[in-house]
């Protein structure tokens, strides 16, 4: 413990020089209007800074305080748009949109923002004081993931998803059919096969994640609000009475935030996890459970705690995938491999001996992680009305407006308009989609967790030649299996036993 303080004294003493705090407040800033931008996200934001940060002569440990602080803001500024209008700012707002929107439409736009805001910051927190306490024995638990317990996870984490698919299952399946489709598209990375190309040169690298969801998020719902304009069945959104929650909301989410918190930082201590499979985890779980005690809960409809839990576990896995960057040397999200890229300009290995060989950087970066998290709830929670006055902006405007954005985001992935026709193409999908109900979440997670499963699953075969035991001789596999049985059937028992005693008082 003492020499936790020691350490943390230092990286105090590097975070509070003025140029540093200068820089997480710049990064902090910066971040927030990147994760509002959508298509950008958080990856992209810190992309464009290294060159920058580079070229400025900043010191290592500043440039990495710059660039952490613009991921965490990121994190923090995608829910923004989530809530007000339906558009994730970023791949891990996702979820964020599925309780966030229908409280704005009950005219709690500003408490969602504010109660977000919160989430997110307790996220961090704890991710920071996990990062602080447990990093090298978390470095070490990680390296028990292989290709076969990855596989496993996957599999955990869609049988974990059964919640989402609502009171049409089939139409649940359905969408989580087509999301694993559109992974699939391209290059068999194994066997060099092309695979749903329609020999489309530009499909030989797939779909990207951004182009997916600004078209069945963005654009599908751009022509949404067309249509209700055009039919006069306009959805109004209407302006937040308060600007703040209050201690009983506080209360009534605070076990879905620290719940999230907790599982989004396991998750995010995961290389390649990411905050995005974090979050949709985290709501997953968070809606089962709560349903079980309390079946008539609104998840979907505007519940405060469908929005604390994946807020709260994305930020948490976004910090969290910290350690297996600085400990192990190995990204633990895209945005941190950018960051490692960054170190490397400087001539930093990262890895298990960088808090021996750079103790004032890894701890500043830490302590400045903290820092950021404070400033971003300082600058949010004033912002709420400034954020939420978006809604008051004429639809002539805000439509063409979000589309516009959202089209540079996608062009800024390759600079190729064949995204951008993909984009409409996969947006006037969505929205036919949305005209039979059919629901865009599990189609999204699809696209997130089947490259991952695909590729996990084929190295692991491939390890073995074939031999499928692989996905069950280790420890951390049993263990998954039985936790993905327990997702699946433990509802279904639990049910069967409150029909049972429901029925005793009867019978006798």
């Amino acid at each position: 413990m003492s020499s936790m303080l020691d350490n943390l004294s230092l990286g105090f003493g590097v975070a509070f020089s003025g140029t540093n705090l200068l820089v997480a407040l710049i990064g902090s800033f910066f971040g927030t209007i990147v994760g509002v931008l959508p298509g950008l996200g958080p990856t992209n934001g810190v992309a464009m800074l290294v060159p920058i940060a580079f070229a400025m002569g900043l010191p290592p440990d500043t440039a990495l305080i710059l660039l952490a602080a613009v991921y965490v803001g990121a994190e923090y500024g995608g829910r923004i748009t989530s809530i007000l209008i339906n558009v994730p700012g970023e791949a891990a707002a996702v979820m964020t949109t599925l309780d966030g929107y229908p409280l704005a439409r009950q005219g709690l736009g500003s408490v969602a923002l504010s109660l977000s805001a919160w989430s997110s910051f307790v996220g961090s927190l704890i991710a920071i004081v996990g990062i602080a306490a447990f990093a090298p024995f978390l470095a070490q638990w990680a390296l028990a993931f292989g290709p076969a317990e990855y596989f496993v996870l996957m599999v955990f984490a869609f049988c974990a998803l059964t919640s989402l698919l609502g009171e049409q299952p089939i139409k649940g399946l359905l969408a989580a059919a087509i999301g694993l489709s559109i992974a699939t598209i391209g290059v068999d990375a194994n066997s060099g096969v092309y695979r749903y190309t329609f020999d489309i040169p530009h499909l030989t690298d797939g779909l990207d994640f951004v182009v997916v969801v600004i078209g069945l998020f963005a654009v599908a719902e751009m022509l949404q609000m067309l249509e209700n304009k055009l039919s006069g069945q306009s959805v109004e959104v209407p302006p937040s009475q308060r600007k703040l929650f209050n201690l009983r909301e506080l209360r009534f989410t605070s076990g879905s935030t620290a719940r999230g918190s907790l599982l989004g930082f396991v998750l995010g201590v995961l290389p390649g996890a990411g905050a995005s499979v974090a979050s949709a985890v985290a709501y997953a779980n968070e809606k089962r459970y709560i349903e079980d005690k309390d079946p008539d809960a609104k998840f979907g409809q505007g519940d405060m705690r469908g929005l604390a839990a994946p807020e709260a576990a994305n930020n948490s896995a976004a910090t969290g995938s910290f350690i297996p960057m600085l400990t192990l040397g190995v990204p633990g999200s895209g945005t941190t491999a950018v960051m490692m890229g960054a170190l490397t300009l400087y001539n930093i290995t990262p890895g298990p001996v960088l808090f021996e060989q750079q103790p004032a950087l890894v701890w500043g970066l830490i302590a400045s992680l903290l820092i950021a998290n404070v400033m971003l709830l300082v600058m949010n929670i004033p912002m709420v009305r400034v954020f939420a006055a978006m809604l008051s902006i004429p639809g002539w405007l805000l439509v063409p407006g979000i589309l516009a954005i959202s089209f540079i985001g996608v062009y800024a992935i390759s600079a190729t308009t064949f995204d951008l026709v993909a984009v409409v193409v996969i947006g006037v999908i969505g929205y036919l989609l949305r005209k039979l109900q059919v629901p865009m979440a599990p189609m999204v997670l699809g696209v997130v967790l089947g490259t991952m499963m695909e590729q996990n699953l084929r190295r692991a075969l491939s390890i073995t030649n074939g031999d499928v035991s692989i996905l069950w001789a280790s420890t951390v596999c049993t263990i998954l299996w039985v936790l993905a049985a327990a997702v699946v059937l433990g509802p279904m028992g639990y049910r069967w036993w409150v029909k049972r005693k429901q029925a005793e008082p009867s019978a006798a």
